[in-house]
């Protein structure tokens, strides 16, 4: 019976060490088991269903909100006083991607070309695309600027034909309008006698080459020959540099296309990313950690220096001319328009900045951008990208629309592009990306305590079956020696009669010789 007992306890200790090596070995290659999954669910290839489909077709919903800034005293400003604005809006829109021309190329690059459409969400809106809005004349301020260096007499000629085609300092126009282009007799004189000038060659409008249109011909890094290179962008429109701006450093084409990185993000990474919009490379930096969801992420924001002057950071000094910091000149990119980028509301720019124009007031929780994004994958969970466009205006010599108008950077308008992942997508990668993870990691923990235990207990058994056994055997040993000497004494009690056995039939013998 103890040897059974033993042999239980040797199986059971086999076992919990099968266990215990099965936890460890676990513990070992489980990580490296979940990065080569990660690397093989992010590489962009048609045979990954969820990450190809999440890079092709953005299922992600995607809104851009646009805010205006309606002037309240246009007479006054043409005297020089300070302009008086007050926001409008939003007026959202739903942005529909698509990637188009998908090739897929030898050097483990594919191109694309984005195509982007934008609708009208009254439900989301406040107010509607019929609401009127004044805001300053680009085709008046924004020229005077762009030709105050020609002589005075062709100013005095330019100021003629605003006046020929009723074309004033100030636009009221709907909010639709303003957005997709109306109609002009200026910009068609202008597309006809000196085309190229204008950006548009039908309505004029401040996003009317954004509807419909597409990003440009990106080539970007599949990952499949190293992963760390993943939606990095490799040219775009056959360019591996730009030629808007002074430096080297400025023309980089950096990071990927703005829609996803590379995995395995630490504290220290950064997003770089591409942006045909502001016409250069955008760089995110880390702020904190976070949890949406129940999903892991770091939140990125936009450093106090990316719209920084050359004066206040050397490395953007390839971007000048510059005003005041917290402004991108853009006018390179922009047919030489004068018009600048910023954060909403001037925010991380010049104090002075707000002291030109009445009615602003930044705030971080309103007007920064960030990105918060899941680190193991790259993947954004939730995205805000938070830009103003102002225009660069003043009096103009020869020019009489431009009055006596103080030069100032104008706020125009200001526009967040937002997305977050949510519903069937948010539950998938909710699922395969967190809570397999961790039961595998709990598995391997589960895996090392059991084996332990197993082990620890089924050792002690078999100690105490082996110590049981052993006093079992010193027990039978003392009977017998007491047995042989209750024989020695009877050879001497029985003078000389030999007792073998000590059977009962020796002691009847003796019996009969005492009774004689």
């Amino acid at each position: 019976m103890a040897t059974d007992k033993s042999k239980v306890a040797i199986g059971f200790i086999a076992a919990g060490a099968l266990t215990l090596m099965f936890g460890i070995i676990s513990a070992i290659i489980g990580p490296t088991v979940m990065k080569n999954q990660v690397v093989k669910n992010t590489i962009i290839d048609p045979k990954n269903d969820l990450s190809y489909t999440m890079w092709k077709d953005l299922p992600v919903p995607f809104f851009m909100s646009v805010y205006f800034f309606h002037v309240l005293n246009p007479e006054e400003i043409l005297n020089g006083e300070k302009p008086m604005v007050e926001q409008r809006g939003p007026y959202v829109y739903r942005k529909q991607c698509r990637k188009e021309n998908i090739t897929f190329h030898p050097n483990s690059t594919v191109s694309y070309r984005e195509y982007r459409r934008y609708f009208f969400e009254p439900s989301m809106s406040v107010g509607n695309e019929s609401d009127v809005i004044t805001i300053p004349n680009m085709l008046v301020l924004g020229a005077s600027v762009m030709l105050e260096d020609l002589p005075y007499a062709l100013r005095l000629l330019i100021s003629a034909t605003f006046k020929t085609f009723k074309e004033g300092p100030f636009l009221t126009k709907t909010v639709e309008e303003l957005m997709w282009g109306y109609d002009s007799k200026l910009v068609e004189f202008l597309n006809k006698y000196l085309p190229g000038m204008l950006p548009s060659t039908g309505k004029f409008g401040l996003f009317a080459e954004f509807n419909n249109s597409n990003t440009g011909l990106f080539t970007i890094h599949t990952g499949r020959d190293d992963i760390r290179n993943v939606h990095k962008v490799d040219s775009w429109n056959g360019l591996t540099e730009l030629s808007y701006w002074r430096t080297p450093q400025c023309n980089m084409i950096n990071g990927t296309a703005g829609q996803l990185w590379p995995p395995f993000m630490t504290k220290e990474t950064t997003l770089p990313f591409y942006s045909p919009d502001a016409c250069r490379s955008l760089e995110l930096v880390y702020q904190r950690p976070g949890v949406m969801k129940g999903i892991p992420l770091y939140r990125y924001v936009a450093p106090k220096t990316m719209f920084a002057n050359g004066t206040d950071y050397l490395p953007n000094e390839g971007f000048c001319p510059c005003r005041q910091s917290g402004l991108l000149n853009v006018s390179s990119c922009r047919y030489n328009s004068p018009v600048f980028i910023s954060h909403p509301h001037f925010f991380n720019a010049d104090p002075v900045l707000l002291d030109y124009v009445l009615g602003l007031d930044p705030t971080e929780e309103e007007h920064g951008l960030f990105i918060d994004i899941h680190p193991l994958t790259g993947v954004p969970l939730n995205v805000s990208i938070r830009l103003q466009l102002n225009l660069y205006m003043k009096r103009i010599s020869g020019i009489t629309e431009t009055g006596k108008i103080s030069e100032v950077v104008m706020p125009m308008l200001w526009f967040e592009e937002n997305g977050y992942i949510d519903g069937p997508i948010l539950t998938t990668f909710h699922t395969n990306l967190v809570i397999l993870p961790a039961v595998m990691e709990y598995m391997q923990y589960i895996f090392i305590a059991l084996g332990l235990l197993t082990t620890i207990v089924a050792v002690l058994v078999y100690y105490k079956v082996k110590a049981t056994s052993s006093e079992e055997g010193k027990g039978s040993h003392g009977f017998e020696t007491q047995d042989k000497s209750m024989r020695y004494s009877g050879r001497f009690t029985l003078k000389g009669i030999h007792v073998a056995n000590g059977t009962l039939g020796v002691i009847t013998n003796v019996q009969h010789l005492q009774r004689k």
